[in-house]
């Protein structure tokens, strides 16, 4: 199930301000957990960005239930992009069972009826469903996660889901001034939403690898998924629709061990995969997770081996390709909604990254 290679990725519309957007489930759901944070969730999309959000089934169904009923959630899916009134299609949150939603998706409903995505994590599987018909995705714009910030959204999040929201491209992106990998403390109860999580300086991007410029449309998500992605091996597009792509890539809250990814890359480098991509962008690690909190030195170690994990691969595998590191995009806060199946450049020599 992959479009020609050929064929022209399209970019859904753009949403307007005071346009409808879908409130999904497609992964999993924390509702009946943390209903003032869906609410917060909501409140936002209403008044930061002037959208309407409409709930659609899933988005207040246990997880429980969600996870029982795969059919359900890509129902939900289906249903939303099928609506005319409906602009854009935004999940609650993540998970790690969406890829059991992928066979219950009907590729002619979603082909005809290109609207826009907005998810991460676990939502990588419906982001590479949709590349292989052509449509482009976001990656970032989760209810849960951006729009209901502790405190408030952070202004280079708001930026950058404005345009994903409303414009044609992203244009170029900087890093962010600086970020969290603070974990959310939503157990604590609906008081804690009023406190900004602490933030540290950014140190900036990192280019490593090949100096040449290069372009080209983004394919990728969260590694774990992205691994899935291959373990299952029946969605993964040839390597001949990978040649030439920009590979996005980026590490969830699970902390994976380096050594462990080290050998996932070296896989895939012996399979062939990891010489198909011209450039590679990686995110920035999370370090933090609720079951680890390291210090800080600990935590600066953990970022420097997952670097050379990535540089190393692509240094023996593809040494033309050029590596971005720590950019602002993933499990770390704040965010840039990446287009998958957008076009990338990356400009070693100006250090710019600029999507088309």
């Amino acid at each position: 199930m992959t479009a020609d290679p050929n064929d022209e990725f399209v970019v859904p519309p753009a949403l307007e301000r005071g346009d409808r957007v879908a409130v999904v489930a497609p992964a999993s759901n924390l509702y009946e957990e943390f209903p003032y944070v869906h609410e917060l969730g909501l409140e936002r999309l209403r008044e930061v960005f002037d959208l309407e959000p409409v709930e659609y089934p899933t988005a207040r169904t246990g997880s429980d239930w969600l996870y029982d009923n795969p059919e359900a959630r890509a129902e939900d899916v289906m249903d939303a992009f099928r609506d005319p009134d409906i602009g854009g299609v935004v999940a609650t949150i993540g998970g790690n069972d969406q890829v059991r939603i992928v066979a219950h998706l009907d590729p002619e409903v979603l082909r005809e009826n290109p609207t826009r995505f907005y998810g991460w994590s676990d939502n990588t599987a419906l982001a590479l469903y949709l590349w292989n018909l052509g449509i482009v995705s976001f990656y970032g714009g989760s209810l849960l996660t951006e729009y209901a910030m502790h405190g408030e959204m952070f202004p280079y999040t708001v930026e950058y889901l404005e345009r994903a929201l409303f414009s044609d491209s992203l244009g170029e992106v900087r890093p962010a001034e600086r970020f969290t990998d603070e974990p959310n403390r939503w157990a604590e109860g609906p008081e804690v939403l009023e406190t900004p999580r602490e933030t540290e300086p950014n140190p900036g991007w990192r280019f490593e690898g090949s100096d040449r410029a290069v372009e080209g449309r983004v394919w990728g998500g969260c590694w774990g998924i992205v691994d899935e992605w291959f373990l299952l091996d029946r969605y993964v597009p040839d390597r001949d629709r990978l040649a030439g792509t920009v590979l996005a890539i980026e590490t969830s809250e699970g902390r994976p061990d380096p050594g462990h990814i080290a050998g996932q890359l070296r896989a895939l480098g012996e399979r062939g995969v990891l010489e198909a991509f011209d450039g590679v962008l990686v995110g920035r690690a999370v370090t933090r997770s609720y079951k680890e909190n390291p210090p800080a030195e600990e935590r600066r170690e953990y970022r420097e081996r997952q670097r050379e994990v990535f540089v190393e691969a692509f240094a023996e595998y593809n040494p033309d390709a050029p590596v971005v590191l720590d950019l602002d995009f993933g499990h770390t806060y704040p965010t840039v909604p990446v287009p998958i199946g957008g076009r990338v450049r990356i400009d070693p020599g100006e250090e710019r990254v600029v999507f088309r």
